[in-house]
């Protein structure tokens, strides 16, 4: 690691570690698990709108899962987000680093449409 361009993140529960955004940057935030309970949940939700549909299920019920499933995955991109902004933005802006804020802004786009 170059260390002249190294610099620690200290996680809210006072987890510390040292990275550098010469090397690929890692993603090791507080909301990962989280993350990956609500995509699960998610996952296992959208199967069952699915079998909805092939047995033949009424389609305003469907419609009415479906939309918990696309609530389910919103919430989720906002706490990517907000894990996103408060780790790897907040460095990005205090080291210069302006292509992580057009990553970032090209990914909201997607994001919100």
């Amino acid at each position: 690691m170059n260390k002249e361009q190294d610099h620690t993140h200290i996680t809210s529960d006072g987890i510390e570690y040292t990275h550098n955004h010469n090397e690929e940057h890692k993603h090791k935030h507080q909301n990962t698990k989280a993350v990956i309970n609500r995509l699960s949940r998610a996952c296992g939700h959208l199967e069952s709108v699915k079998r909805m549909v092939e047995e033949g299920k009424d389609c305003s019920e469907v419609l009415i899962q479906l939309s918990a499933v696309i609530a389910a995955l919103n919430n989720t991109g906002k706490v990517i987000l907000k894990d996103h902004m408060d780790h790897c933005i907040f460095d990005a802006v205090g080291s210069g680093n302006t292509k992580a804020i057009e990553d970032l802004n090209k990914a909201i786009d997607s994001f919100i449409k």
